[in-house]
């Protein structure tokens, strides 16, 4: 505590030394101006009086200007001089005194000004005035430096929450601002509900959660949700991250938990909501974070504040997290973060709702269906399609047009998941031979395995860090995956290297990533997945794991002979793929020079072309499977 005390001063007095380098600096620009202005007043020559007579007497004096005892000569020529006479007698007389006749004297013009103007006054005060004025500007200058410091650090410990107004029409945001997620909505509906009327809960004994903890896959729209039940209920919104709570002071954290629930509870009926609470609700004592006892001590007083709410308090604290499995056991118990609410990524009917949302208030042309970009985006989150739709516009405003296409929706598709298109990187006749069997290949093993996915677009355009890609996307969202699924997919990344060995009789390091995927889908199969006729279903992926009761537990549960046996049945799923792979190869040769040609030519086959040509050259493209009745969520609950 003494080193950041001493820091503190320090900084302050670093502070200090820079404010009064600043007033040094003005004092000399202060001081420069000054002595230009007298250096201005002393430069002209002081001549003596006789030489002023003489001068009057060749008749070489224009007017003379008398101020005090000082004499401003002008000459005809237009120069000027300066004199001073004798203080005891009159200009006129000391004049006469000395030679100039009373004709001579009455042809030149004496102008008399008065000594005691403001250029005057401020020569004989300013050098006087300045030092005091400077003193005290330094004071000041000291004085609200301290008073900052200690305004600083009686504020230090206050919440940096975020206060959204219920009143604020700009920020609110409703259940009809959020798409997808029907089964959190309705989860959610019942806090909605306490928040607007608390009463009916409370005469029937019912205890409302007083904790809500959002989990999902980063973009899946946790904070929005959060905004979306205090929009509903119309109550004030707090919202802070995690990590706005710990800093480099002891006990900062815990002091900026205590003033929020103080400002919640000022405002209740209120939501609080914490964002990445994993930030500081790690397990305590498992080594996870660094063990940072300033976190575990704001972690300590949000414990404290949750157990001290009461039924009638009418505070709901809410927070987000993507990583549930480090949060402290404490925090999860019944009575603080009690229900947990699970959001998934969209299927496909979400997906086409959020993109509507993201497309309300962009021009669309006649073309765009958003259901076909829904079916092409599986495994894309919310915050995925905003990106998707952005991009699109962008693409139609840099091509000057007043509306998106669906080709700039499609376009964004790829853009969003492989990156942007690599004009520049123009390939050799024989590299784009390659690229192009190799391409082919995936996409027509892919065609012909029964459990591989569909093939919708092949491309030898480069686009991030692949050459050429091939875009093969379910016909419906899955939850589950069964074994032929993965068989089939191995062999499909396998594809490429097939061809490229059987064409070229050579393989390039294009089928790299291909080869890595396979590898680890096929050591997921053996040891996590429970896949392995020789093994069987054991689990054999975890070397170490979190216990949430006695922190991170390092086992050596494998023995060398089990680790020989997993690599044996990874190469064993590995070249039994490549073979199913080879054998789809060597059958439609044909086949595949023909698409290798097409694709040369077209450089991009979609989905449409693609088939075609797998019709022309006898082979039946994969239908759709028939579709099952949906079960539609209430409309209170979609917020229609």
């Amino acid at each position: 505590m003494a080193k950041k005390r001493d820091k503190g001063g320090l900084s302050l007095l670093t502070q200090l030394g820079g404010q009064l380098v600043t007033v040094i600096l003005v004092l000399v620009l202060v001081s420069v101006i000054f002595a230009s202005l007298v250096s201005e007043r002393e430069e002209l020559s002081l001549i003596p009086i006789s030489e002023v007579a003489q001068k009057i007497s060749n008749d070489e004096v224009e007017k003379i200007a008398l101020q005090g005892e000082e004499l401003l000569i002008t000459l005809k020529t237009g120069e000027e001089e300066k004199s001073k006479k004798e203080p005891e007698a009159s200009l006129s007389e000391s004049l006469v005194n000395y030679g100039v006749s009373p004709e001579k004297l009455q042809t030149v013009p004496i102008e008399v000004t008065s000594s005691y103007g403001w250029s005057f006054w401020f020569l004989t005060i300013f050098p006087i005035v300045l030092p005091i004025l400077f003193v005290i500007f330094l004071f000041w200058l000291i004085s609200r430096q301290m008073k900052g410091a200690s305004m600083q650090a009686f504020s230090f410990g206050q919440s940096r929450a975020r206060l959204i107004d219920p009143n604020d029409t700009s920020q609110r945001v409703t259940f009809k601002n959020v798409a997808g997620v029907r089964e959190a909505k309705e989860e959610l509906l019942e806090i909605v509900d306490f928040l607007r009327s608390p009463k009916k809960f409370l005469d029937i004994g019912a205890r409302i959660p007083k904790g809500v903890i959002l989990v999902g896959a980063p973009g899946t729209g946790k904070t929005l949700l959060a905004r979306a039940v205090a929009g509903e209920a119309k109550v004030p919104f707090m919202y802070l991250s995690g990590s706005e709570f710990v800093e480099m002071f002891v006990g900062v954290g815990a002091s900026r938990v205590r003033d929020l629930f103080k400002m919640a509870k000022k405002v209740a009926p209120s939501i609080i909501f914490i964002d990445e609470i994993d930030a500081i609700g790690r397990h305590r004592g498992s080594g996870l974070g660094g063990g940072n006892d300033e976190r575990e001590q704001t972690l300590n007083q949000i414990l404290v504040e949750m157990d001290g709410f009461e039924p009638s308090e009418k505070v709901i604290i809410m927070a987000a997290t993507n990583r549930p499995d480090v949060l402290d056991p404490a925090l999860l118990r019944p009575g603080r973060f009690d229900r947990r609410i699970i959001l998934d990524q969209p299927d496909k009917r979400d997906r086409e709702e959020i993109l509507s949302i993201h497309a309300d208030k962009k021009p669309l042309g006649e073309d765009v269906d958003l259901k076909v970009v829904a079916e092409r985006t599986p495994g894309f989150s919310g915050a995925d399609l905003s990106n998707l739709m952005n991009e699109a516009a962008i693409l139609a405003a840099r091509e000057n047009r007043r509306s998106i296409t669906q080709y700039d929706l499609l376009r964004s598709v790829e853009k969003v998941m492989l990156g942007p298109e690599r004009k520049s990187h123009i390939l050799s006749m024989r590299e784009k031979k390659i690229t192009a069997y190799h391409e082919v290949g995936h996409a027509l093993v892919s065609s012909l395995l029964e459990y591989s996915d569909p093939v919708h677009k092949v491309s030898i355009i480069a686009r991030g860090q692949a050459a050429g890609y091939t875009l093969k996307l379910p016909f419906e969202d899955r939850r589950l995956k069964s074994r032929n699924e993965f068989l089939d997919d191995i062999a499909v990344s396998l594809g490429g290297y097939v061809t490229e060995k059987l064409i070229f009789n050579d393989v390039t390091t294009g089928a790299s990533n291909d080869i890595q995927v396979a590898t680890a889908l096929a050591r997921d199969m053996v040891t996590k997945y429970g896949m392995s006729d020789e093994l069987g279903p054991v689990a054999l992926d975890s070397f170490s794991h979190t216990n949430l009761n006695a922190g991170l537990i390092n086992e050596r549960s494998i023995s060398e002979k089990t680790f020989s046996e997993i690599d044996k049945e990874v190469s064993k799923i590995m070249n039994e793929a490549k073979k199913r792979a080879e054998d789809v190869i060597v059958k439609h040769k044909t086949a595949l020079d023909n698409l290798a040609d097409e694709l040369m030519k077209m450089e991009t086959l979609e989905r449409e072309d693609f088939e075609k040509l797998l019709i022309v050259n006898g082979i039946k493209p994969k239908s759709e499977p028939e579709k099952e009745v949906e079960v539609f969520a209430p409309d209170s609950v979609r917020g229609e």
